[in-house]
């Protein structure tokens, strides 16, 4: 009897370890998903600012010399060409969160729902049972909202 106890405990404790095993080689792959997901949108969004800024840098020298032509003083144009790079950064400046900090809030949330939601259906959540309306929450919040909480 002793020795069903001992073997019961003994087949337990291996499998429990196999389970804690399983379970943080599951989390560690999470992670690394979580993690190059992340970085993916990370690179993007850094190769689209580099591009970005790649443009305007030579739009502002094609406007330099162009002006510069036109007015006979290249001093001129490229004085004009730096006015327009004050101007925009101002107009950034001003309307920041229209142009940058809303549109970047929607699309980190919305990777975010989109993450929660393919996990949900995967793990047969309570979000997948009849009667749940997933219109009713399964949305990206209104820009009251992210406003509110970007606020503080």
């Amino acid at each position: 009897m002793e020795e069903n106890f001992g073997n019961y405990f003994n087949q337990t404790g291996k499998v429990a370890r196999e389970y804690l095993e399983t379970r943080l080689d599951l989390l560690k792959l999470q992670a690394a998903g979580k993690l190059s997901k992340a970085l993916g949108l990370f690179f993007s969004l850094t190769m689209a600012f580099l591009l970005f800024f790649f443009v305007i840098v030579f739009l502002g020298m094609v406007v330099g010399f162009w002006i510069g032509e036109m007015t006979g003083s290249f001093t001129i144009g490229f004085s004009c060409a730096a006015g327009l790079f004050v101007l925009l950064f101002v107009v950034i400046l001003v309307f920041r969160r229209q142009l940058i900090q809303r549109p970047l809030t929607r699309l980190l949330l919305t990777e975010l729902v989109e993450e929660i939601a393919e996990r949900d259906e995967q793990s047969g959540h309570i979000h997948n049972q009849p009667g749940y309306d997933k219109d009713a929450y399964g949305h990206v919040p209104n820009e009251e909202a992210t406003e509110n909480t970007s606020k503080g």
